[in-house]
């Protein structure tokens, strides 16, 4: 075994934990192009070489990034072939399809291949050691005789032999690393932290996370993209979550009473239709919540802080709502029924405001939509705007003016029962462009 030489291409984590391995069994020499390779092997005494005199070894393991490791083999195929004679590269990526199809694709004649997969890492044999530790193996282009000599020697390394082929270990592998992987990064993004009572499923979880999260982030990314399998993982495990998730939360809060969310606030049009959707079931009781945007409404619904949510989706002139499409493009929710209610847009100022004192006029874009041709000819000269968060909701610019917390030279525009609730004056009403203005909701609940 001492005259075998034996090369590792890469000196990662992985690599000086491959190396702490093969050093007193093979002659072994080290290649890694990287500015920090050269600290590292003088730490872990290794042999660092040129890449031809790596590759004219007659085993090369690569411990290489997933992602690279097609780059890696293209170019060393060239350097392979014009060297000739018999090589054995061995692969210690975590995936299994992906090296299969590029050895598959560029070893030129004469370089033999084996796939394996220790499915351990530095950290855990420095924890646990290396006996019993499990590895992968599968014979892809090599004959019996080299194929035995590696699976022997991994045995009496003490490592738990495990042979299958690539595509049942990329299987199983989503199913088992994957899931730990993905799991672990979330618990991070999370930022689970020790606590003073921590069971021992609590300390399990914080194990995982810091094992998971002491890899690169590469290497996370990698096992995640270059195997075919995990993406149905990820999906499984998603829905599984959600569906756990929305199990947490009642149907309704409270069995005496509908609690409501809708887009806008009082006196909007937002409360003129959810009160109409509500006339025709007078049994039911219910409590509005006023939360000015469709993004609020939704997340109040995810969140169980209300049982039923109510916003805008269309309009006759104006089209489609913008901020509805965004907003529910982020959460989950089952349409109950769409309606629509005819409305018609009056301009108001605060009561104490004159009309030449006003400049601008705020309100909600599909306001501003809907009577595009009447301002225009009518008051060309007041700048138009929309506010951002929940002034978005004219109902709230309404309330802010008659408070006396939005500057006189404002104006607003929505349904006049805004200027009875907050005892503003109406300039004029009607100023929607078309006679026929009607407007849909959407009624939804959590699926």
């Amino acid at each position: 075994m001492d005259k075998l030489n034996v090369a590792i291409i890469g000196f990662g984590r992985f690599g000086q934990l491959w190396s702490s391995i093969l050093k007193d069994d093979f002659t072994l020499k080290v290649f890694d192009p990287s500015q920090d390779a050269v600290q590292s092997a003088s730490d872990h005494g290794a042999n660092l070489v040129s890449l031809e005199e790596a590759l004219s070894c007659d085993t090369i393991f690569y411990c290489v990034p997933i992602s690279l490791f097609e780059q890696v083999i293209e170019e060393h195929s060239q350097i392979l072939a014009r060297l000739g004679g018999p090589r054995t590269l061995i692969d210690v990526l975590s995936v299994k399809l992906h090296p299969k199809a590029v050895f598959e694709k560029h070893l030129p004649e004469g370089v033999h291949a084996i796939l394996t997969h220790p499915m351990f890492g530095p950290d855990s044999v420095n924890s646990n050691g290396l006996a019993n530790q499990p590895i992968v193996i599968d014979k892809l282009k090599v004959n019996d005789q080299i194929y035995q000599f590696w699976k022997t020697y991994f045995a009496q390394k003490q490592m738990r032999v495990i042979e299958m082929d690539a595509d049942e270990h990329d299987r199983l592998a989503a199913q088992s690393q994957g899931v730990t992987h993905f799991v672990g990064r979330i618990l991070g993004e999370f930022g689970l932290e020790p606590t003073s009572i921590d069971t021992l499923g609590a300390q399990k979880l914080q194990e995982i996370k810091t094992q998971v999260c002491h890899d690169t982030w590469q290497l996370f990314v990698d096992l995640q993209t270059y195997n075919p399998h995990t993406r149905a993982m990820r999906l499984k495990l998603s829905e599984a979550q959600t569906k756990i998730f929305d199990q947490l939360l009642p149907n309704r809060i409270y069995k005496d009473r509908l609690v409501i969310g809708i887009q806008g606030g009082r006196g909007s049009f937002n409360e003129e239709a959810a009160r109409y959707y509500l006339s025709r079931t007078p049994e039911c009781k219910f409590e509005l919540h006023y939360l000015h945007t469709t993004e609020n409404v939704l997340r109040a619904l995810h969140e169980g802080v209300v049982d039923r949510g109510q916003f805008a989706i269309h309009n006759s002139l104006g089209g489609i709502v913008t901020e509805t499409v965004q907003a529910s493009a982020k959460y989950r929710f089952d349409i109950i029924e769409e309606f629509g209610i005819k409305i018609s847009h009056a301009l108001m100022i605060s009561k104490d405001a004159e009309f030449n004192e006003v400049d601008t006029i705020m309100t909600h874009p599909q306001v501003l939509r809907q009577c595009h041709t009447n301002l225009l000819q009518k008051y060309s000269k007041l700048k138009q705007t929309s506010g951002e968060g929940d002034l978005v909701d004219h109902a709230k610019v309404a309330e802010l003016l008659a408070s006396g917390e939005l500057p006189k030279n404002i104006a607003v525009m929505g349904s006049r029962t805004l200027a009875e609730i907050n005892d503003l004056k109406i300039i004029e009403d009607n100023l929607q462009d078309l006679d026929s203005n009607f407007t849909s909701f959407l009624w939804v609940q959590r699926p």
